[in-house]
């Protein structure tokens, strides 16, 4: 962890928390519990930002209570309407939650791992209390990501979540194992159910080149033996996955630059108001997902 001494200029993430181990090196950062860097030997993985900048890009990024947008910024859960604050005014929508700025706590930090926690108070738009707590490990081949969200209201909260991690695409090959992808409008915004994306251009189940500019959400995720979803960056010099347990059903793909982001999401776009993935937390209910990071690249 990096401490600040009186008078020092603070980072614009706050405290930075090292983690060292398994032949890696990954900076965790307090404001939005971010992943800021991921270095495996000496090469970096990840489409990053210097510790002395804030990226508005939601780099390595938590998204809770809800992944992607929520249209006009407005929703109707239990027969009550509720409308929390704008923050894609160009889209007109509600985007990526309400963790990304919060200062998280240190709940435990060791060589190779950190936890982080938040409380989430309610606020105009989520009158509701989640106790959220991520955990980042250094493990044998890549980076684990644990996340736990309780309800500590008295109310049942709607509830999604998801990570932007943030990889160099550079000319490697992206594999997303999908059967489906969510159709969107000009906002983005979902436009009706999933369309399978067998003989389209967003068929990832095979290696290929990205091409145009993606920014497309997939779903019905093939899983491994294991139970785990994988998708994949292809190069000469090995693969780099992100991988998701059986609570993240989809899967979002964004190019920008010489980045892609492939997002763990337990729920699709908008599901406040579609109801795609969202799930109620019961008072003193809990959620629970896991997703992380492998590389099977040569490290030099």
């Amino acid at each position: 962890m990096t401490a600040h001494a009186a008078g020092a200029r603070v980072p614009p993430t706050g405290s930075q928390f090292l983690l060292e181990g398994q032949g890696q090196r990954a900076v965790v950062t307090e404001v939005g519990a971010t992943l800021r860097s991921w270095r495996v030997g000496e090469h970096e993985q990840l489409d990053t930002f210097p510790v002395d900048e804030l990226d508005d890009d939601y780099r390595g990024k938590v998204l809770v209570p809800w992944p992607n947008r929520i249209r006009d910024a407005r929703y109707v859960f239990r027969g009550t309407e509720y409308r929390t604050a704008i923050s894609e005014p160009e889209r007109g929508g509600a985007l990526h939650g309400l963790v990304l700025w919060a200062s998280w706590r240190p709940l435990r930090h060791s060589r190779d791992e950190v936890a982080l926690g938040y409380m989430l108070h309610p606020q105009p738009g989520y009158p509701f209390t989640l106790e959220l707590e991520v955990a980042y490990r250094l493990v044998a081949g890549g980076l684990e990501v644990t996340l736990s969200a309780t309800n500590r209201g008295a109310e049942p909260a709607p509830f999604g979540a998801g990570f932007h991690p943030y990889l160099k695409l550079g000319d490697a090959l992206l594999r997303v194992p999908a059967r489906s992808r969510i159709p969107v409008d000009e906002r983005l915004l979902p436009t009706g159910g999933a369309v399978p994306v067998a003989g389209t251009e967003y068929d990832f189940r095979r290696p290929r080149q990205v091409g145009s500019p993606l920014d497309a959400c997939f779903g019905d995720l093939e899983r491994d033996a294991d139970g785990l979803a994988r998708a994949s960056l292809v190069a000469g010099d090995g693969e780099l996955s992100v991988w998701m347990d059986e609570h993240f059903h989809f899967v979002h793909v964004f190019t920008e630059g010489g980045g892609i982001a492939l997002e763990p999401m337990t729920c699709a776009p908008d599901a406040f108001n579609s109801g795609d993935g969202l799930l109620a937390l019961l008072p003193g209910g809990s959620f629970a997902g896991r997703w992380g990071l492998n590389t099977h690249r040569e490290v030099q």
